[in-house]
């Protein structure tokens, strides 16, 4: 055989282990994974009270001056559940004059999404109105299992 011919049964032999490593590589259906939901362990109960004062200037009656506590205590009660789901951004500066300090700054936010969480009490307490509220983890885990449902690989099988 001559090495024209040689090197010609070598180039086709390369090219065709070439491209069969190439069509190895892009087959995507080698293998099924299946899912399935996993329960966490346990589920904390978070708690959070919220007050506010009665006594209002903007409110007409007293009538109103107690709806106006009633929700400003729910609000502040759903704030604090969110600061200890979400956390707080803090965010302080000072300046200083003559190595004083002539302005001081501390800003705190926080945001989210509270899902499931009730009021179990809400009463007047002396010249404030308190609300209490909390949060089953446990009801929140169901809640989210109906939207989004958080999954792990329960079997994988190849071809």
């Amino acid at each position: 055989m001559s090495n024209l011919g040689l090197l010609s049964v070598r180039s086709t032999g390369l090219l065709v282990l070439v491209a069969s490593l190439f069509l190895m590589g892009c087959s995507s259906n080698d293998r099924y994974v299946q899912w399935e939901t996993e329960a966490p362990s346990e589920f904390p109960v978070l708690t959070a009270t919220g007050y506010a004062p009665l006594i209002q200037s903007r409110a007409k009656n007293s009538a109103e001056q107690m709806l106006m506590a009633m929700q400003a205590s729910k609000i502040a009660a759903y704030r604090e559940l969110a600061e200890q789901v979400y956390g707080q951004h803090i965010s302080a500066s000072n300046q200083m004059s003559q190595w004083m300090v002539s302005s001081d700054e501390v800003k705190v936010s926080v945001e989210g999404l509270i899902r499931g969480a009730k009021v179990v009490r809400s009463y007047p307490a002396g010249e404030h109105y308190v609300t209490e509220v909390e949060m089953d983890f446990a009801i929140v885990w169901q809640l989210y299992q109906q939207q989004n449902r958080p999954q792990r690989i329960k079997e994988v099988t190849y071809f």
